[in-house]
């Protein structure tokens, strides 16, 4: 037994302790994402072009700390507002519905200022003609009797920099207002403005628009102002909140939105879970059916993972997405990838006859270097889709990063454990175990020219396809545009939708039915960054729920892109250096041949199968690199014993054969056990995550041939 056997199990309760009293009662202790709960994201982009070099410095900064007063105001629960970069700033708006106000409050700038009106006739007259004097500006104010040109002095009297306060009030017709209270210094300047203005018409402006143009009746002493301007009571509770804290001290705009609404989240998340599930429970399985008491044993390192897991996601204070879900169900079936080779390790020593105790010493230190190997190479993957992901991936690549880490853990520990117990108790257990293949003697090296030909030949049709397709492979985070998902109360022909779309003039618009025909939704695309068109055209057709909404500006479509093509390089990269640094870098070679062979596959059937390429493709493809990488390693850590071993007479493409077949059974069931969560995803999922698990099934089917017939072909011929 190992010696560390005590101290390994007070570690497991203390594990296990630890991560239930962090994630119990999980509806608690776990925030969703707003991809699971509903929401907005807006990427704002600070316009420090527009500032003085000298003011730039901590402009972003300051914007920050202003939508945050704002955000807080406005009473959205648990907001998320961060700076990214140097000119970016995140915001998270979970449970909005109302798009348009939450994005005015958000992207006011807010910037007041109060201007003298001239009462000069001939200034306005030149102004009129085109020549505006120097000094003033020259506007259209929309006064009682309708629009009419004014003439202001370019500067400005007083500014809100000085405002104390703001409210909504109401003037003696009962129509709303916004109340404005000064500082003392700013009472003083409003006091000797109007005392020396009398008679003059003083403009109330907000962000360069005119929203009244009073008369000075008489001297103002005490500090406050009015702005009217034909409000609603919610427009005057929105300009009072911004306007209390704080005008930005730069413009932004916003070059991203991504909604989902309350519908699409709860559906998200009923999808997830029942994907979740049935992923789960094929897992649990099937290990016991196969390998006995061993797979029992598994199913428990399970439990303690998925436990874990939990556990590290409360602790971290992460937020589960759809693609987290996602990235949860896989790393089940990669963390029982561990089981089977423990499992199989132990089937090779007891038929060598060794007792139980001993088998399952030897199984674990023979099977702990593919182990290793094969965890980190996913890990890499996941580290870097942490840092070029966005929103959702971000919350899969923290799953999928977290679940190595726990698989190694309940793999190697917690199942070791009870192995530990179990053998100690009954040292001569017969760990019996199904054998449905045998000892198989496959030539999977004798046709690897024809493999080289069918690789080639589905390869260049794919690539060829993905050509011809051009721009249509990219969903809008890729070309920039929109796309707005609806659902509708009652039927809606598409064409009918479709000329609703061109009446209002959206161009191109590519309109899709989506999940059921009796759920009556659609998918809207357009290359417009706006959906105010869309809505308007969807609102003709009758009741509607706008159920998520994506837009993406051009600027951060290509940013995307170019991180997307990065996030495949550094993943190659790190790989390459990974498995060259741990075996050879003939086999590093081969592996990374190898894995964008599957990607540059999988690239092939999705442009075939006529749909988009988005960012949770893009993690997938990750993913499909990580996976492909993993069943490759373990094939070459066995060729890696082998050569070290005991069959040194056989020839290396005979090493590398026999390799396979020893891993044969291991390859065919780690394989099945992930299709099993990819399956799970794509039917039980939802629309919402369809294209991911559409993705991850092709990949890891092709996977499973990439392993047996190409990789190991690329490494013997590489030895040649």
């Amino acid at each position: 037994m190992d010696k560390y056997y005590r101290w390994k199990v007070l570690l497991v309760i203390a594990v296990v302790a630890l991560s239930i009293w962090k994630f119990y009662p999980p509806q608690e202790k776990i925030s969703l994402g707003l991809d699971l709960q509903g929401g907005m994201q807006l990427l704002l982009q600070v316009e420090l072009d527009k500032l003085p070099p000298e003011h730039r410095e901590d402009a972003t900064d300051r914007v920050v700390e202003v939508i945050r007063n704002r955000i807080d105001e406005f009473g959205v629960r648990e907001p998320v507002i961060n700076k990214q970069g140097a000119e970016h700033v995140v915001v998270q708006l979970p449970g909005i519905t109302d798009r348009e106000r939450a994005k005015e409050i958000v992207g006011k700038t807010a910037h007041l200022e109060f201007k003298i009106v001239s009462d000069d006739a001939e200034l306005l007259k030149e102004a009129d003609a085109g020549t505006v004097p120097e000094g003033y500006e020259y506007k259209e104010y929309k006064g009682p009797g309708g629009n009419m040109p004014i003439l202001l002095e370019a500067t400005p009297v007083l500014t809100g920099d000085h405002l104390t306060s703001a409210s909504v009030g109401f003037d003696q017709y009962g129509q709303p207002i916004v109340q404005l209270q000064f500082d003392d210094e700013g009472g003083k300047i409003f006091d000797r403005t109007t005392f020396q203005n009398i008679g003059k018409q003083l403009a109330i402006v907000l962000d360069g628009k005119i929203h009244s143009a009073p008369v000075i009746r008489d001297r103002i002493p005490n500090g406050q102002a009015q702005i009217s301007g034909n409000f609603t009571n919610e427009e005057a509770s929105d300009l009072s909140l911004v306007l209390r804290a704080g005008a930005l001290p730069a413009p932004v705009i916003i070059i991203e939105e991504r909604t989902v609404g309350p519908t699409l989240g709860r559906d998200s998340i009923e999808k997830g879970i029942k994907a979740a599930f049935f992923g789960t429970l094929l897992t649990f399985i099937f290990m016991p059916v196969y390998y006995l008491l061993a797979g029992f044993i598994a199913n428990i390192g399970l439990v303690v993972y998925i436990v874990m897991v939990m556990g590290m996601l409360a602790g971290l204070g992460s937020s589960l997405t759809l693609p987290g879900i996602a990235g949860f169900i896989l790393s089940i079936g990669m963390a029982v990838d561990a089981n089977i080779l423990i499992s199989e390790r132990i089937r090779e020593e007891m038929s060598l006859g060794k007792n139980a105790r001993a088998s399952v010493s030897a199984g674990y230190h023979q099977a702990f270097s593919a182990i290793l190997d094969s965890n980190v190479a996913v890990f890499i993957t996941a580290v870097i889709l942490f840092f070029s992901g966005t929103g959702p991936i971000k919350g899969f690549a923290v799953t999928l990063g977290l679940g190595q880490i726990a698989s190694m853990f309940s793999s190697l520990t917690v199942t070791r454990v009870v192995f530990d117990f179990v053998t100690k108790r009954n040292p001569n257990l017969k760990l019996k175990m199904m054998n449905w293949f045998g000892t198989t003697h496959f030539r999977f090296l004798k046709g690897r020219l024809l493999a080289y030909g069918f690789s080639v030949l589905t390869v260049g049709i794919g690539i060829t396809a993905f050509w011809l397709r051009g721009q249509e492979n990219f969903g809008v985070e890729f070309t920039g545009g929109t796309m707005v998902q609806v659902g509708f109360q009652q039927p809606v022909e598409t064409s009918t939708l479709r000329e609703a779309l061109e009446k209002e003039g959206v161009a191109s618009p590519a309109v899709q039915l989506y999940g059921e025909a009796a759920e009556h939704q659609f998918v809207i695309r357009t290359r417009e960054a706006d959906s105010k068109k869309v809505e308007k055209a969807v609102a003709s057709l009758g009741q509607f729920e706008i159920l998520r909404v994506d837009q993406v500006g051009p600027a951060v479509s290509a940013d995307l892109k170019t991180k997307a093509l990065w996030a495949v390089f550094w993943s190659s990269l790190g790989i390459l250096v990974y498995v060259g640094i741990r075996f050879q870098w003939k086999f590093a070679m081969a592996a990374v041949i190898a894995l964008l062979h599957d990607v540059l596959f999988t690239f092939g059937v999705y442009a075939l199968s006529g749909r988009e390429i988005n960012l949770p493709t893009v993690a997938a493809l990750l993913t499909i690199m990580g996976y492909s990488v993993n069943d490759t390693i373990v094939i070459f850590d066995r060729v890696r014993e082998n050569m070290r071993g005991g069959v040194r007479k056989k020839t290396f493409a005979e090493i590398v054969e026999l390799s396979i077949n020893q891993m044969f059974v291991r390859t065919q069931f780690t394989s099945l056990n992930v299709l099993f969560g990819a399956f799970a995803l794509l039917l039980f999922g939802g629309g919402g995550i369809n294209d991911f698990a559409f993705t991850l099934c092709v990949g890891f089917a092709i996977g499973v041939y990439t392993t047996l017939f190409l990789a190991p072909a690329i490494l013997v011929d590489s030895k040649v």
